[in-house]
């Protein structure tokens, strides 16, 4: 089971390294400190959106298009979703986690409805939620 955090940071890095980037580009340039964009690479930090967004940025990729991979990333090789694990929690037993799986995928609640990614951090660009 993955942590979100772990699939985002995994799939940032993956970014990252795929630009030949180093962290001290990346951090300077989304305006984050190094060690704490480390940490969320490593999937030790929850990013809020705001960083994520600024990350997304620096590194020329939208937001929606992160997400979109980060959501491939938790899924399983059949296509169905992997379990969350809660930070702290206990693992599932396997035939709990297997259960899990089993159920259909949820839609999304909340779309993001105007603009893009990129567009919600700049001055004067609106975006908003539509459920």
């Amino acid at each position: 089971m993955t942590l979100l955090r772990t699939q985002l940071g995994t799939t940032l890095r993956g970014h990252r390294l795929r630009q030949r980037r180093t962290l001290r580009d990346v951090s300077g340039a989304a305006r984050v400190s190094l060690g704490y964009l480390s940490e969320v690479e490593r999937g030790q930090k929850e990013a809020s959106s705001e960083l994520l967004a600024s990350i997304c940025d620096a590194l020329d990729v939208e937001l929606a298009d992160l997400l979109a991979e980060v959501s491939l990333g938790l899924r399983g090789e059949d296509g169905r979703l992997r379990p969350l694990v809660p930070a702290g929690a206990p693992e599932q037993p396997v035939e709990e986690a297997s259960a899990v799986a089993e159920q259909p995928a949820a839609e999304p609640a909340l779309a993001l409805v105007g603009g893009s990614a990129r567009a919600a951090t700049r001055p004067g660009g609106a975006v908003s939620l539509a459920a």
